[in-house]
């Protein structure tokens, strides 16, 4: 292999180690959105009733693994927060609100507030802690 060769693999490597820091890292975090924050989701939207403090809403899909992960983390908080309640809808039965609202994976997470508006989104599987931490920007 010439020195050529060996300098590209290299930057090749560097390039896939630095890309995948940064997507492992933002990857379930729980953001604030600007484009959807005056997007509101009813219970038409839900199918269910909103929560009275707060809405955690998981789009999922039926062989997500991590899927699973997070609603069982979404549950847990749902019980441990007074007013909090949890909605997990399938994406595929979905797919007219999964465009209108621009969901790209699964799981992605939605935290309403009481009215129905987005104050947070996360796509991947989100920590505890930060859904309990997101859930302060919708209380």
């Amino acid at each position: 292999m010439t020195t050529t060769g060996l300098v590209v693999c290299a930057a090749v490597l560097v390039a896939a180690s630095v890309f995948g820091l940064l997507h492992r890292r933002a990857d379930g975090r729980l953001k604030v959105r600007g484009d959807d924050g005056e997007r509101r989701l009813d219970s038409g939207d839900l199918g269910a009733e909103l929560g009275a403090r707060a809405t955690l809403v998981q789009f999922s899909s039926a062989f997500c693994q991590p899927c699973r992960a997070t609603r069982r983390t979404l549950t847990e908080v749902a019980e441990l927060v007074d007013g909090v309640s949890h909605v997990e809808l399938d994406a595929e039965q979905r797919l007219e609100l999964v465009r209108e609202l621009g969901i790209m994976k699964t799981p992605t997470v939605l935290v309403l507030d009481a009215t129905g508006r987005i104050v947070r989104r996360a796509a991947g599987q989100p920590r505890k802690v930060d859904v309990i931490a997101a859930l302060g920007a919708a209380v």
